[in-house]
């Protein structure tokens, strides 16, 4: 398919998914507006979920170096019978004159950008914040980032509530309508939607972004606090019926629909659409318990970061909260006023069959001890290149799947925090073992992991997109780019043409 030809298809109103097979670090340097990453390295862990119906139209992309064709002859092998791939890739597509993005999680976060110029978010500057802080008058802070995030670093005095959380607990956090509430993330773009839920909620009290979050922050020279905790009580909160009036009314401005529990299944049997059922909950609650086949995506990340669980344009949306559905209606309906989909809220609790989970290929393994004993033994980490940084077992490699180097004659073990993905890549490698239980069982069995931030590089950490925090060097500079580059944004997206923010 050439370039003009996929951007007809993106305005034919049928479903089509535009799948890049580059890691995501390569994806973030370049790449179409509504592309989605699925790593070649990956493709039998991401594309059955991002593109679960096997009929939908796919186009295939890259940067030109072939991974597209080689993620369509997999895809083709699997059962999916309209693929395609996109001639000479995103050069291609510059050359025809069309519009290449930067960054990841672009759509999300250029749709942060026209809520604020559309709904006139109210913001303040770091500085602002710190005098409010010592004026002595009432407000709350809270960070609605995920609680890792908040972890690594966040603003002194912050507590977590990561942003599908915040109209659902914000009458039992705040009750008092006079307190001034602001809402930080690292950047801009969850400290805007944040902030807007709860005005498009109708939350009375003045609310307000920190503008270029705790980035802005540390730019404007103060310091965040590092391994903080703070969170909201669990549980429901004793405000819920509040909050799901809250949220109901936002929910039938932007059109949401709400689907009797009844009537799921009927909908799961079309097979002429792609449906996407999705759990917006917390994950504790996700794990306590859930629906057969609905994968879990809290409601703040979805909003977020929506190409990591939703790759089908047009497809039907399912979201449920398993409680009142103030939750699953605040994520729908910021998913409906992005324009792209038909969106549900599944109203009770239907029966469903068990979904057995796929078969996956299993490698030979070793025990802990077993490579203890094995001092010859090379150990491939295919965790992030990031989390690889932060931890791995002395003396370990790093490695990308489909970017394997030369490898010495010696035995080999495979570690990865998915084991699936760990059997996957062991596969891949004559005679390969994967180590039972990964990095964690050797943690577990009191032996210690290396860490080192310099290994890999920057540069050669290609299936991450590192955020201005992650370098090594030039790390101001980034924070600077990275809060223009979304500022942009809007614009950017105006010049491309293929978005429907707000067009429900």
């Amino acid at each position: 398919m050439n370039a003009a030809a996929l951007k007809a298809a993106l305005h034919d109103g049928r479903e089509i998914a535009i799948l890049d097979a580059r890691e995501e670090g390569e994806f973030g340097a370049s790449h179409l507006f509504w592309a989605i990453p699925c790593p070649l390295s990956q493709r039998e862990l991401r594309a059955p979920k991002l593109v679960p119906r096997k009929a939908t139209r796919v186009v295939c992309t890259d940067g030109g170096e072939g991974h597209a064709a080689k993620l369509a002859d997999w895809l083709r092998g699997q059962g999916y019978s309209d693929v395609s791939v996109l001639e000479g890739g995103t050069p291609a597509w510059k050359a025809a004159g069309y519009v290449l993005f930067s960054g990841v999680n672009v759509p999300s976060k250029a749709f942060g950008e026209w809520a604020e110029h559309h709904y006139h978010t109210e913001s303040l500057d770091p500085p602002e914040l710190k005098a409010l802080m010592e004026s002595g008058q009432p407000f709350a802070l809270f960070d609605s980032r995920t609680p890792e995030e908040f972890q690594r670093m966040t603003i002194p005095g912050a507590i977590n509530v990561p942003g599908g959380e915040l109209v659902y607990r914000i009458g039992d956090l705040v009750p008092d309508a006079s307190t001034t509430i602001v809402i930080n993330c690292a950047g801009r773009t969850r400290s805007i939607m944040g902030a807007e839920s709860l005005r498009r909620a109708g939350v009375p009290n003045r609310i307000v972004a920190l503008r270029n979050g705790t980035m802005g922050w540390e730019l404007a020279g103060m310091q965040c606090d590092r391994g903080k905790r703070d969170s909201y009580a669990p549980g429901t909160p004793a405000t819920a019926d509040l909050a799901l009036a809250r949220a109901d009314s936002f929910a039938q401005q932007a059109g949401v629909r709400i689907l009797p529990a009844a009537q799921l299944p009927t909908l799961l049997a079309d097979t002429s659409r792609t449906t996407y059922c999705l759990d917006v909950r917390a994950a504790e609650e996700y794990a306590a318990g859930h629906l057969p086949g609905f994968r879990h995506a809290p409601g703040g990340q979805l909003v977020q970061a929506t190409d990591q669980w939703i790759a089908v344009r047009h497809a039907r949306v399912v979201l449920t909260d398993m409680g009142n559905g103030a939750r699953a209606r605040m994520s729908a309906a910021w998913l409906r006023l992005m324009g792209q989909w038909e969106v549900h809220v599944l109203d009770g609790v239907p029966s469903l069959p068990a979904i057995a989970a796929p078969e996956m290929p299993q490698a030979p393994s070793i025990s802990v001890a077993e490579l203890a004993a094995t001092p010859d033994a090379l150990v491939l980490d295919f965790a992030r290149s990031i989390a690889f940084r932060d931890g791995h077992i002395p003396g370990a490699l790093w490695a990308v799947r489909t970017r394997l180097p030369a490898l010495p004659a010696r035995p080999m073990v495979v570690t990865a925090p998915d084991a699936a993905l760990a059997h996957l890549a062991a596969g891949d490698i004559p005679g390969a073992r994967v180590l039972e239980g990964g990095n964690a069982a050797w943690l577990a069995s009191g032996r210690a992991l290396e860490a080192n931030r310099l290994m890999p590089a920057d540069e050669d950490c290609i299936d991450f997109y590192l955020r201005p925090y992650d370098r090594n060097s030039g790390v101001e500079a980034a924070m600077h780019a990275y809060l223009s580059w979304e500022i942009d944004l809007v614009h950017e997206v105006a010049r491309d043409g293929d978005s429907r923010f707000g067009q429900v």
